[in-house]
Formats: structure tokens, C-alpha cells, sequence
């Protein structure tokens, strides 16, 4: 791996234990990391005895380091948890902003039984990605707009949030810190779990007291252990995502126990997901259990409006500005799940999946089939195109990517 360098400002506090890391994102040469003291490089706080160091908090936009990798298959890579070393947390009470937060050693935290996320369901979370170029370089695509769907998110659920400045900076540090568990480039990449959540106890029906922002990563290969392959999904009828004006357009995480039910009943039968329907009229397409969903006819793609039932997904957003950039027309609107019969192609879009290709639905016991070859042209090209930004391979024209390094 090429080295990269950097300039760091350490304090250390023999009394707390806590390493404060300033490390200043410049575009220069400077000194090199192996000319600091072993225990005061970043890339080695991994090694760390955990008794040893309590926090590191890290005021950083990036560590030119070289950085010696976990070791791990990375060839293996699925989607599942895989500890690494640090987390943030920062605070709030009911009624006031964040201030102060802090890295800390990945691990369990203590809430009380009365806890509103317990007891009332009162959380958010986010879903982005880290990505290592083939230079060296850590990407993160489009962070900002996470920031302020959890901010949207907030509001619907009567919680504090932190500013944009500050999702972000709490986002960087934490890949940063575990800068060892990003994929080599091309093998994965490094997922990063934002939560906001009432943690503060509370007994009767009302917000919380005090509240947490906590970020936690992985690394992960695939969402689907299909890959870059078709998944086939049934179209559910009887049981439902959301209602209007409910809260299927944020990202509580009460959205997500209520589809287990009927995706474990799909999967128990062969199929890799469900895709529900309106609860209205239960004709029109909504979203997957964790991802957008759109109908190609022609050189049309359609995929349902955002009207308060759908998650307003970013890589949708994405996708949507990036087909119209490649000559698609794209509509948003009500899909009528009769569209399905005579698409060209289907294709799910989501943090997760990037791009999945659909190979076939089920609807009403009738099963319909897309292309003979497996990945649709259109699922192919647009994956490609989102890929191929999102990893650093192509030329960022949006102003999308966030260079770490």
C-alpha cells in the first residue's frame, strides 16, 4: 500500500486515559507517520489494550497514514456485523442541542429498562459507506444528505439531532479510527451505522429526557448472498409497510420489525425479499422491505412517488439524477403493481444493495419472469455508473464524493 503522511497534535491525560488526535487534513507533504512514537499513530490504535485506553476523541477530516489492514478473508465479505475498534456517542437532553462527543471502544452500552427506546420505540438510524480508493483514499458518498434525512427524521419523532457540521465530523472520525477495517479496494466497504435514541427513562407515553448519537461499522461484501444477481421477490397483499400519515417516510426503526414477518414467510419459501403495496387501495407499488423499488419500459423509468409512505432513499435520489444524466427519462408516481406484468426490467435500489437487479415477482400466485440472461441492461448500466462514482473510478461530477484522504 502506498504510505501517506500527516501532521498530528497529541495530548495525552495520564489521569483519564484519553488520547485526543488532531489530525489536519492537508494536501502537502509533512511529517510521516512512522517518524511518531508507535502508540500515538492511529493506524495502531487498533492495537490498543482496551483497559489501557478509555476514549480516543479524534478531530480529524483525514489520517494520511499507512495503515496495516484487519486481518480478515476480504474475499468472504457478506453482510453481517464484524466488531471493530471504536464507536462515537454524544449526547443530548430533551430540549437542548449536542455538544461534546467522543470515540470509545466498540462494545455494549448501558440503558435503563425505562429507556424511551425500550419502552416506546423512540430511535432513528442512518446507513452510508465508507470506500478505499485504489490510491489510498477514503471515500464517503453524499454523508450530508444522511445527515439531514435524520434531522427530517427527528423532528417526526420529537428528538434533537445534530447539525449537518456535526454528523459529519462524527461520521469521519469513526471511519478514521477504524480506518484498518475498510475493504481494499474493489473487496467492499466499510458500512456505517448512525443511531438516534431516546435513552433516557421515561415511564408515561412522552419523549425522552436525554437522548444518544451513536455510530458504529462493518465491513460488508453484499446485501444479497445473490450479488450482482437477480433476486426474485413476492409481492405481498395482505400485510403492509405503511400507512399515511404514519412514519414510513423516516427512518424509525419500528419500519423495519414490522416487514420480519412477512419477509421471513418469503424467504422460508425461496424468495429473497417481499415488495409491498399500497395500504389503500393495495394496487400500488410502495417499497422492498429495506429498499426502493423501479419499473423499466423502454427507455421509461418509473418508481413511486415520495408522498409519506416511502423512505426518500438516497441512493433513489441518486440513481434517479444519475439515469437522467444518461439520456433515461424518469417519472415519479404512482406505479400501479399491474406494470409489473409487461416491465422490461425491475430493480431495487438501496444503501445496502447499491443496485439489485429483479429476476422475477410473484403476484397472486403468478410468477414473472425479466430477461433470459440474468441482469438487465438498464440494472447493469445504472450500477455501474453509481459504482463507478461511489468507489472513485469515475470523475465526480455531481459533487457527491467526500475525500477523507
Amino acid at each position: 500500500m502506498d504510505a501517506y503522511s500527516c501532521s498530528y497534535k497529541v495530548q495525552v491525560s495520564a489521569t483519564t486515559n484519553t488520547y485526543t488526535v488532531a489530525a489536519l487534513l492537508q494536501f502537502r507533504n509533512c511529517i510521516a507517520m512512522e517518524e511518531l512514537p508507535k502508540k500515538l499513530q492511529l493506524a495502531a490504535l487498533g492495537n490498543h489494550s482496551r483497559k489501557n485506553v478509555k476514549s480516543v476523541s479524534l478531530v480529524s477530516t483525514a489520517s494520511n497514514a499507512t495503515v496495516e489492514l484487519a486481518d480478515i478473508d476480504w474475499d468472504s465479505l457478506g453482510f453481517s456485523i464484524i466488531p471493530t475498534d471504536y464507536m462515537y456517542i454524544m449526547k443530548a437532553s430533551q430540549g437542548e442541542a449536542f455538544s461534546h462527543g467522543e470515540l470509545q471502544r466498540f462494545g455494549n452500552i448501558e440503558l435503563s429498562p425505562s429507556a424511551g427506546i425500550l419502552n416506546y420505540g423512540q430511535g432513528l438510524f442512518e446507513g452510508l459507506k465508507a470506500y478505499r480508493r485504489h490510491d489510498g483514499n477514503i471515500l464517503l458518498f453524499r454523508p450530508e444528505e444522511n445527515a439531514l434525512r435524520l434531522r427530517m427524521g427527528a423532528e417526526r419523532m420529537c428528538m434533537p439531532a445534530p447539525s449537518v457540521e456535526q454528523f459529519l465530523e462524527a461520521v469521519k472520525a469513526t471511519v478514521l479510527a477504524n480506518e484498518r477495517w475498510i475493504p481494499p479496494a474493489g473487496k467492499g466497504s466499510l458500512y456505517i451505522r448512525p443511531l438516534l435514541m431516546g435513552t433516557g427513562a421515561v415511564l408515561g407515553l412522552a419523549p425522552a429526557p436525554e437522548y444518544s448519537f451513536l455510530i458504529y461499522v462493518s465491513p460488508v461484501g453484499n446485501y444479497f448472498k445473490e450479488g450482482l444477481a437477480p433476486i426474485n421477490l413476492l409481492v405481498e397483499t395482505e400485510m403492509h409497510r405503511a400507512t399515511p400519515g404514519g412514519t414510513g417516510g423516516v427512518k424509525t426503526i419500528g419500519n423495519y420489525a414490522a416487514v420480519l414477518q412477512a419477509q421471513s414467510a418469503a424467504k422460508a419459501k425461496g424468495f429473497s425479499d417481499v415488495l409491498y403495496l399500497d395500504c389503500v387501495n393495495k394496487r400500488h407499488l410502495e417499497e422492498v422491505s429495506s429498499c426502493n423499488v423501479f419499473v423499466v419500459k423502454g427507455n421509461m423509468i418509473s418508481t413511486p412517488a415520495i408522498k409519506g409512505t416511502i423512505l426518500p432513499g438516497i441512493t433513489r435520489k441518486s440513481i434517479i439524477d444519475v439515469a437522467r444524466s444518461q439520456g433515461f427519462q424518469v417519472e415519479e408516481r404512482l406505479v400501479s403493481v399491474d406494470e409489473l406484468l409487461d416491465a422490461d426490467e425491475v430493480f431495487c435500489t438501496g444503501t445496502a444493495v447499491v443496485v439489485s437487479p429483479v429476476g422475477s415477482i410473484t403476484y397472486n400466485n403468478k410468477r414473472i419472469t425479466y430477461g433470459s440472461d440474468g441482469v438487465g441492461r438498464v440494472s447493469q448500466q445504472l450500477y455501474s455508473a453509481l459504482t463507478s462514482l461511489q468507489m472513485g473510478l469515475a470523475e465526480d461530477k455531481m459533487g457527491w464524493i467526500v475525500e477523507l484522504k
